[in-house]
């Protein structure tokens, strides 16, 4: 609220009176709580504001003007109403019924005030408990805001349909649905019936009239039920549904599509939510449909009634599956025959809708399909396939290729049901292998264009069917054979592996290890014969056969056979040998663990007959694989570990990530086995004096243990690593990782009683800290904090200066973790306790004990003002901007002006380092803290904020002008300006504030089209509210003098993309036929038209017998005639371009380059420049004798204004063109003009 009223405070002065009026009230309802010493509570407010209405109706001030006392009241009231606490509404509901339900009659023909009338309404009802909603003036407000929801304002209408939608979506607390629903219901459904009685014109009325038209009434109304449809009871809905379905038949386009859309929103919302709405209505509604198809020419309409019935079907088979299916083969070959059009959103709709029908399919539809079932009679789905398979090779459903594909993709997803209970055979293996086939085979002719489409057909068949399945019937024709044999090469194939699917682990074992392993020894042979290209592609074969290997390892249910130690000492090689391979078989065996351990976890699986679900084993098989896992993890555990030391640092992430894996898999004992292993090595290479790697090797080991040690292993590590040896060791990856062990074992839960230890202990070995190791322990030190007693944080004076001088730190992750702690150690001295001054270092020892608190701590913090150098100066004041930033709600008011009057002295520091500091502060002091504390202090804030608006060092100007426009937006242009006082610097502001106009006006012209320029991009937040007020929010005014000039519109018309229709590929070399194979004759590329190598030859001088061309020596060519024009053009004027055109650039006295502005007189002078050589000869060599005279330039025309088209002349001669005199003397003759422009 409080942000809400500080954008009207500053409108007192405002030259708009209904921006003036409501702020001079706000302004004199705050003086009063001020005299009365009342709090600005959002009741207090709302008790005033009733108050002041209430005398307002007394004295009859009911007019509603723009600057009138009413509309100004209501519009605070609307935007004070939604903090009041429900309580308080409920008290005064008769009072605020009274004073302000009777306006309803009267707002209507003024917006704004009716506007903030609903809004205050909004609140009140949803403040309401549900005694109160049956009071008669609540429900004949309800009643008014409903019939506003057909306002033919804009505005209103908008906000009277938020008003119910918000107040159907709360109901009282005690209901589920909103007692006011069925009252909605009804009033829609009369509407409804109203709008549909009559015959409704095909477009809008053009008048701007009280009165609207039937069909701008019945649009209204379907903008309105759209949202507030799903919230009506469900018995409401039936009678709703029929009256939209007699919309289409009213012959209006957009009627017909809306009232089509939201019959499939309400479809989706019922299957979605799981809600029974509308389902017994859905047969009538699919008959409705399909009894007024619209022409198929019709592209308005066709899309949402195709949607329609897909949304339709699905509802009803997630309603009534067995009823569904009757209906299914009738819906399909409606839909379908859709697919014929041109009109590409009309495609794509089909695409959808057959989609959802695809999802319709049931058990019984694919036994009746299957080949085990019989030639009785064809199936609906055998009729689906066979019409799917023709339409492939048919010109008719060419250019629905692409849609076509994607059904056929949706399919074989949705065909993913067992063909028996029992068995592992899926429909879409049993009944779709043709159909994949076809397409696999379209996808290798090169002529094919869907080639992305087809991919995803065939990713989709790997996913559902298998490797083992698909390969069988698609053969991947990659070796030496296959190709001496004439067979086209399916390497696509290889990338769809890497995904979950139901074939065995086996299988990659059986197949395609043999496969790499044959390939391997190729490219070795072709590498040691010299043939590199073609050991390239053998070794990617392989690499890609090896990505695969993830997608076998996805829960096979095989583990136990496919997993031999043979097997795994080739991985074992594998990872040891071929680091290409390696990222492959981490993921590998990474998914091995997880997809086992998420399928075990899944103890209530639904494994129903139409099996939705993609895991090929239950969770008891789950089980059993984790199981056998377990006794891996040991021999697992030597090979990550040894890879884990054989890599650089670079590539250690990988392997950790798969350690940490089997690790959460593995035994306690296996785990604290391998952490004494890893232990003893770390020990023994702290002995050896220059072993950094291995020490640092074996500390990112005992990182990824540490959540899978007990606490005797935890205090073993804790001790080891809180040595000399180690935090003050020379390698500084090795102090790093020793402070990041130390934080991971405190997360881990160390006990508080060693945390005044450890900190004796860490001070200690401070004079060994490695700046990189900074903030790893500044990270420690946060996560110490917390465990400090409350009696003992004497140790926070003591952190207060590493910390602070932490913020200045030149690694920006040190110094956030600086900032951390800071903000931790104040949030522990806010916690209470007690500070022993004696204790602290450098106090005397018979100090007194100060209580701990926020205050304490700003007092502790800001003693590093006092410091000795400006380098301790300018990170206490950062320090402290982070703290009121932080603890800005819990410091009390004079605290905070104390350090605004305390910081505000060192604005008239000589030292830089110290001022951007405190600017800093300044900025986010204006952007935080109160209004009425910063008012008194404007007086010393704006002179000495203006000593610095000339500084350009270090950008000091830009951010004192930036701080100036937030106080200008803040505290009002008069207030600051008045505080400027000198004339020299109030001018800046005058400056800032002609800025903010022109940025306005800049924008304005920039949404009337005008100005075409790209504006600059707003800065992207950082995600840490500190760090986006203090340096994020830059300058919205532009940083030139001067006022842009508006650019010239350069790039043309744009054009408007055009469809392209299907085109016959042109191929000389054989027939075409059209009848078989349609799809690889057409193309949808349009025509190229770019000019093509070859394409002039035929415009040559050929030789009649040879048929070469014919060039003669002795004439030369374009290019070498071009070439020596350029070499003059450019011998002669390079300097002087560089100099003076557009592109050209100067070097200042330092060393820094200008460059030249874009003026309209350069960009006249570049285009006479570069005019067009070959035109000018060409109207040189047309014109006659008589005007290959050139035009003599009249006298004076350099001087001649450029924008003065106008102007009087008098003997030829421009006025007010002076010239000199030299210069009007030398022209001789009798026309010779005089000064005076006499002859």
């Amino acid at each position: 609220m409080e942000e809400a009223l500080t954008k009207i405070r500053p409108h007192t002065t405002s030259n708009l009176a209904h921006q003036k009026a409501p702020a001079n009230l706000l302004q004199a309802l705050e003086s009063t709580f001020q005299e009365k010493h009342t709090d600005r509570t959002p009741t207090a407010y709302f008790a005033a504001l009733i108050t002041t209405l209430d005398g307002t109706i007394h004295q009859k001030e009911t007019s509603l003007g723009d600057g009138d006392v009413l509309p100004a009241e209501l519009y605070l009231l609307a935007l004070v109403a939604p903090f009041v606490p429900p309580p308080v509404v409920q008290t005064n509901l008769n009072t605020l019924l009274s004073l302000t339900a009777p306006f309803f009659p009267a707002l209507m023909a003024h917006a704004p005030p009716l506007r903030s009338q609903l809004t205050l309404y909004n609140s009140v009802f949803r403040a309401l408990d549900r005694s109160q909603l049956d009071v008669s003036a609540v429900r004949q407000s309800f009643a008014s805001i409903l019939q506003l929801c057909l306002d033919p304002r804009p505005k209103v209408r908008k906000k009277a349909a938020d008003i119910v939608k918000d107040v159907l979506s709360f109901p009282p607390s005690p209901l589920i649905r909103h007692p006011y629903a069925q009252r909605v219901s009804e009033w829609a459904h009369i509407a409804l019936q109203q709008a549909s009685s009559g015959a409704l014109p095909k477009s809008k009325s053009s008048g701007k009239g009280s009165d609207t038209s039937a069909a701008e009434t019945a649009i209204h109304l379907l903008a309105f039920l759209r949202p507030v449809l799903p919230k009506l009871p469900l018995d409401s809905i039936p009678p709703i549904t029929t009256t939209l379905l007699t919309l289409p038949r009213l012959g209006n386009p957009y009627l017909s599509q809306a009232a089509y859309s939201i019959l499939s929103d309400l479809f989706t919302a019922s299957t979605t939510a799981g809600t029974a709405s509308a389902v017994e209505q859905i047969p009538a509604v699919i008959n409705a449909v399909l009894e007024a198809p619209p022409p198929k020419s019709d592209n308005s309409i066709s899309p949402s009634w195709i949607r329609v019935l897909g949304d339709a079907m699905f509802a009803y088979h997630v309603a009534d599956p067995s009823a569904c299916t009757a209906e299914f083969s009738k819906v399909w070959k409606t839909v379908w025959s859709y697919f014929e059009t041109n009109h590409p959103p009309t495609r794509k709709a089909v695409a959808e809708s057959l989609a959802l029908l695809t999802r319709c399919i049931t058990s019984s539809m694919v036994q009746q399909a299957s080949p085990t079932a019989g030639k009785a009679g064809k199936s609906s789905l055998q009729g689906i396939m066979s019409q799917i398979t023709k339409a492939l090779d048919s010109l008719t459903f060419a250019t629905a290729m692409q849609e076509l594909l994607s059904v056929i993709s949706a399919l074989v997803s949705n065909l993913n049901i067992r063909v028996e209970p029992g068995e592992s055979t899926t429909a879409a293996e049993a009944l779709l292998m043709p159909l994949v086939s076809k397409v696999a085979d379209l996808r290798i002719q090169k002529t094919f264009e869907h080639k992305e489409a087809a991919n995803a057909v065939l990713s989709t068949a790997m996913r559902v069917v298998g490797p083992a399945v698909l390969l069988a019937a698609i053969p991947l024709n990659l070796e030496p054979s296959d190709r001496q044999a004439g067979k086209e090469p399916r390497a696509f194939l290889l990338p769809m592996l890497n995904q979950p699917h139901p074939s065995h682990l086996g299988h990659f074992v059986s197949y395609f290890v043999p496969m790499s392993e044959r390939m391997f020894n190729l490219q070795q042979k072709a590498d040691s014969e010299g043939r590199q290209s073609e050991a390239k592609v053998w070794s990617v074969l392989v690499a890609q056969i090896w990505t695969g290997f993830a997608g076998y390892c996805h829960a096979p249910p095989d583990v136990k056979t496919a997993l031999t130690p043979a097997f795994s000492q080739l991985l074992s090689q594998l990872l040891y040998g071929q680091p290409d391979l390696r990222p492959a078989v981490l993921r590998g065996l990474k998914a091995l663990v997880e997809s086992n351990k998420s399928i075990a976890s899944q103890v209530d699986a639904d494994m129903g007959e139409p099996s939705s679900s993609d895991n090929a084993i239950t969770p008891e098989q789950a089980s059993q694989n984790l199981v056998f896992l377990k006794t891996q993890v040991e021999s697992w555990f030597a090979v990550f570990f040894n890879v884990f030391g054989s890599v650089d640092r670079d590539n250690r992430g990988m392997v950790g990530d798969v350690i940490r894996v089997w690790a959460e898999l593995a035994e306690k004992e296996d785990i604290a086995k391998a952490y004494r292993k890893v232990l003893d090595l770390f020990r023994q290479s702290l002995q050896q004096s220059d072993n950094g790697n291995t020490t640092a090797m074996t500390q990112d080991l005992l990182i990824l243990l540490i959540p899978f040690l007990n606490a005797r292993d935890v205090a073993t590590l804790f001790s080891t690593c809180l040595a000399q040896e180690v935090l003050c060791h020379k390698d500084n990856g090795v102090q790093k990782r020793g402070y990041k062990i130390l934080a991971k074992l405190m997360e881990n839960g160390e006990e508080e009683g060693d945390a005044l230890q450890t900190f004796r202990r860490l001070d200690e070995l401070s004079d060994g800290l490695s700046p990189a190791a900074k903030k790893d322990r500044f990270v420690l030190l946060s996560q110490l904090i917390p465990h400090v007693p409350r009696e003992s944080l004497h140790v926070i004076p003591s952190l207060i200066p590493e910390a602070v001088l932490g913020t200045k730190e030149p690694s920006e992750k040190a110094r956030l973790a600086a900032f951390e702690l800071i903000v931790a150690m104040g949030q522990k001295m806010s916690q209470g306790g007690v500070v022993k001054r004696s204790m602290v270092d450098g106090m005397d020892e018979d100090g007194a004990e100060a209580q701990a608190s926020i205050g304490e701590y700003m007092t502790m913090i800001a003693g590093g003002l006092a410091g000795a150098t400006p380098h301790m100066i300018s990170a206490t004041i950062t320090a402290i901007s982070r703290l009121v930033f932080e603890f800005k709600e819990s410091m009390d008011a004079q605290m905070q002006s104390e350090i605004f009057t305390t910081l505000l002295v060192f604005l008239s520091s000589a030292n830089r380092e110290i001022i951007k500091s405190t600017l800093g502060y300044i900025k986010l002091a204006i952007h935080t803290l109160p209004v009425d504390l910063l008012r008194p202090h404007l007086k010393e804030l704006v002179p000495a904020l203006l000593a610095w608006s000339h500084d350009h060092k270090n950008h000091f100007k830009a951010k004192v002008r930036h701080i100036f426009e937030r106080m200008i937006r803040r505290f009002g242009w008069n207030d600051v300006y008045q505080a400027a006082g000198e004339d020299q610097a109030a001018k800046v502001l005058v400056n800032i504030k002609k800025r903010k106009e022109r940025a306005k006006r800049k924008k304005a012209r920039e949404e009337d089209g005008e100005d075409e320029e790209e504006t600059t991009k707003a800065k992207v937040p950082t995600g840490d509210a500190f760090e986006d007020v203090l340096y994020g929010s830059e300058s919205e005014l532009d940083d030139s003098e001067e006022e842009d000039e508006p650019s010239r519109s350069v790039a043309g018309p744009k054009r408007k993309g055009v469809e392209q229709g299907v085109r016959l590929r042109v191929d000389d070399d054989e027939p075409m036929d059209l009848l078989q194979g349609a799809a690889l004759r057409l193309t949808n590329a349009q025509a190229n038209r770019r000019r093509k190598p070859g394409q002039d030859a035929g415009r040559f001088k050929t030789d009649t017998d040879t048929g070469k061309m014919v060039i003669n020596e002795d004439s030369d060519s374009d290019i070498e005639v071009s070439s020596r024009k350029a070499a003059k053009d450019v011998a002669g004027s390079a300097y002087k371009e560089s100099m003076t055109s557009v592109d050209g650039f100067t070097r200042g006295p330092n060393g820094r380059i200008k460059f030249n502005k874009d003026t309209k007189k350069r960009r006249r002078e570049n285009a006479d420049e570069d005019g067009d050589v070959e035109m000018a000869d060409g109207a040189a060599t047309g014109a006659t004798k008589k005007n290959k005279k050139r035009a003599e330039p009249k006298l004076g025309h350099e001087f001649k204004a450029k924008k003065a088209g106008g102007d009087v002349k008098k003997g030829g001669v421009d006025p007010y063109a002076y010239l000199s005199l030299s210069q009007a003397s030398k022209k001789k003759g009798r026309d010779r003009t005089g000064i005076a422009g006499k002859k």
